[in-house]
């Protein structure tokens, strides 16, 4: 059974400075001396949060997308994250997921955060993308999509079940965040309950430190296994950390407790 290896970036981002985040980002992905292959980073990572798309959108051959295709390529990684993407006159959220070839895979948030206005300025996306790597099926998600359920929910095809199966949609789901401190206790909740109900791997990325609406984050990224169990979490400081998920775990959880042949079907419109 294959690993994989995962980088988290907890950073302090600068808010709305592209050119600062990129000199941040880059210095801290080119220090990773352990092996990976997968790096990931918070949502919005060139800018911060920003409800001001008009200004800081780019086309996808922008100069951030340019930043991601030569970070991938010089360390030879998937590099992930979330940008401000303008696109036929609309503005997205848009998770990138790069290949160390240029390559790559995006996914428009679904689920705006409309408390933060984010509803006004953006265009809420459609469909969800199951990327992989080694053999591994990845759901990638954003921030607020993280208190949706049913969004995230394993599915699988009834019509061919198998009583000796034990592959579902996918191993391994992310969220990639700005999600503030004053909330996290739903943060570090519902990660949690995301992976007991869809018996997978869950990674949560955040940033740290205060944002220009002054609202702090405290980070809180998270690693947590298919049983709930919590594998790395750290708050209220910037890190860099690089851990292997086992996929004989994985398949060992799914065999042993097979809670998700017991799953009510479903289908989203």
């Amino acid at each position: 059974m294959l690993s994989l290896t995962i980088t988290l970036i907890q950073p302090d981002l600068r808010w709305e400075d592209k050119k600062s985040n990129f000199e941040l980002l880059s210095k801290k992905i080119e220090g990773i001396r352990e092996k990976t292959e997968v790096v990931i980073l918070p949502e919005m990572f060139s800018t911060g949060f920003s409800m001001q798309p008009e200004k800081f959108a780019e086309k996808m051959d922008g100069d951030s997308i340019e930043w991601m295709k030569k970070m991938a390529a010089s360390k030879k990684i998937i590099l992930t994250g979330s940008l401000i993407i303008e696109e036929n006159g609309k503005y997205f959220n848009r998770l990138i997921w790069m290949l160390p070839d240029g390559n790559y895979g995006y996914y428009n948030k679904r689920h705006l955060f409309a408390f933060g206005k984010e509803d006004q300025y953006y265009s809420a996306g459609k469909k969800r993308l199951i990327a992989s790597a080694k053999g591994w099926k990845i759901n990638l998600q954003v921030c607020y999509d993280l208190r949706f359920p049913l969004w995230a929910r394993q599915s699988q095809d009834i019509s061919k079940t198998d009583e000796t199966a034990t592959q579902l949609e996918y191993d391994l789901l992310i969220y990639v965040a700005n999600w503030p401190a004053k909330r996290n206790t739903a943060w570090k909740s519902l990660l949690q309950a995301r992976a007991i109900e869809n018996q997978c791997y869950v990674v949560g990325v955040n940033r740290v430190g205060e944002d220009g609406n002054k609202i702090y984050h405290s980070g809180d990224s998270m690693i947590i296994d298919p049983l709930g169990e919590i594998l790395y979490h750290k708050e209220n400081a910037e890190d860099v950390f690089t851990y292997t998920l086992q996929k004989q775990l994985l398949d060992d959880v799914r065999e042993k407790f097979p809670f998700w042949k017991d799953a009510d079907p479903f289908q989203i419109y």
